[in-house]
């Protein structure tokens, strides 16, 4: 139950943000900050022991299983931590083309995202697979739940600050 307070109070912040943000950039000074520091915040705070406390008490894991869950989890987050590194090379390259932003560098910016995108889906799924042998397919599928909940407002707070892209002068 606190989880779930916790996940509509963070996404009411995160919507207020997208709501509130003015997602047009004219100043090439603004466009260089590109809230940048915002994502390099989020990654730095104690992001995981949030994470990790919101996990332990939805996961409600006895002793046995929690031996098991937590190794695992810190091999799976290790390996999240890397895609989050690739996320931040993407919008700090995005934050430098912003104001000059072309169609190749649009393309090669989309393109990395969807990369992006089906290796999260590939990690997911190899550690459901990991996962669902020793505990079991509901429990596997349970932290998958809450862990894509996380992802989704960490994933709104980054897009609500970051500006939309312009249209290009020439097509």
């Amino acid at each position: 139950m606190k989880f779930r307070f916790i996940a509509l109070a963070l996404a009411l912040m995160a919507a207020k943000g997208v709501w509130s943000q003015d997602k047009h950039l004219k100043a090439p000074a603004e466009s260089k900050q590109l809230n940048t520091q915002v994502y390099v915040q989020l990654l730095q705070t104690d992001l995981r022991s949030q994470r990790e406390a919101i996990i332990k008490e939805e996961m409600q894991l006895n002793q046995q299983q929690a031996a098991v869950f937590w190794p695992i989890y810190k091999q799976y987050d290790a390996e999240q931590t890397k895609l989050g590194d690739e996320k931040l090379a993407i919008v700090q390259d995005y934050a430098a083309n912003f104001m000059t932003m072309s169609n190749e560098k649009a393309d090669e910016l989309a393109q990395r995202c969807m990369q992006l995108e089906e290796k999260r889906m590939a990690l997911r799924e190899k550690y459901y697979a990991i996962l669902k042998k020793p505990l079991s397919p509901v429990l596997a599928a349970r932290f998958f739940h809450v862990e894509d909940q996380i992802q989704l407002i960490l994933d709104l707070q980054i897009a609500s600050n970051l500006p939309i892209i312009e249209a290009a002068d020439t097509q």
